[in-house]
């Protein structure tokens, strides 16, 4: 296909959210009091999804993460990858798409971020998986609240029973959850905050599920009763003995953010983009 602009990008994304803004509106509203979201199917013209399937990098060319927490391949150093994917997950930092999807959840002061911190493309094989979390409540230098994930996949075909699909917890980890497929063009927007459970069930099948991911920030939180915390993990209502190890493992990690309030080290899942 031709070479397009982060602006016709843009254009299209926008174009899609104006005609579904009421649609949208409505159904974060009905979820809100448990874990406000939405998706939009058919986000951008097929050819264009296709094609940032077929540019997505190899997983040899990712960050493996492979804990009890989780176990998935990342990515934001964007430079290093096809710049068609660099374009698409920018156009969702366009003003015009933030102000609108603000105006949809009626959240004010909202922010994209440019450093892509934790966001940027995230790829899964057979087996991996992301256990129960809350993300973390800030943005890295703790000026402002993390509070929508927006989340783009680009797998063709993906099926139901391929698992990689998100999930959402809104009684918490120990009732049953709500899946939402990780569909081909698919986008999918759900808040965060103290109570915004959420996970992707194992890949059952020998292919890839790729995903292009924003966070953005707002200078408040979602809630009056949010409070600081890092990235906390739970096990699967099955999985006592790890819920006990990951709930050691959150304790741990948010003492030490209490005493260091930025943390030992810089998480390293930014854009470099002086490299």
């Amino acid at each position: 296909m031709r070479k397009i602009s982060r602006i016709e990008i843009a254009n299209l994304i926008l174009d899609r959210l104006v005609y579904e803004k009421s649609r949208l509106k409505g159904g974060y509203f009905e979820t809100k009091p448990d874990i406000g979201h939405f998706y939009i199917d058919n986000l951008l013209p097929e050819e264009l999804a296709v094609a940032c399937f077929e540019s997505f990098p190899q997983m040899e060319e990712m960050r493996c993460l492979k804990s009890i927490r989780e176990y998935k391949y990342i990515s934001a150093q964007m430079n290093r990858h096809n710049p068609l994917l660099e374009e698409v997950l920018y156009a969702f930092q366009d003003k015009r798409i933030i102000d609108l999807i603000g105006e949809i959840c009626d959240i004010e002061s909202l922010y994209a971020d440019e450093s892509l911190y934790a966001g940027g493309l995230s790829l899964m094989a057979k087996n991996n998986f992301l256990n129960p979390h809350l993300d973390n409540s800030h943005d890295s230098e703790r000026e402002r609240w993390r509070v929508l994930n927006l989340l783009y996949y680009v797998t063709p075909n993906w099926k139901k029973e391929n698992g990689g699909h998100l999930e959402l917890w809104p009684n918490g980890p120990k009732k049953e959850p709500i899946l939402i497929e990780s569909s081909f063009n698919r986008l999918v927007i759900m808040a965060t905050h103290q109570t915004s459970w959420h996970s992707v069930n194992k890949v059952e099948v020998d292919e890839y599920r790729r995903c292009i991911s924003n966070y953005y920030f707002s200078d408040n939180p979602l809630k009056e009763t949010d409070k600081f915390h890092v990235t906390k993990y739970r096990g699967r209502p099955d999985e006592t003995l790890k819920n006990l190890v990951l709930d050691c493992d959150s304790g741990l990690r948010m003492f030490v953010r209490q005493v260091f309030k930025k943390g030992i080290r810089k998480n390293p899942h930014v854009y470099k983009k002086h490299n």
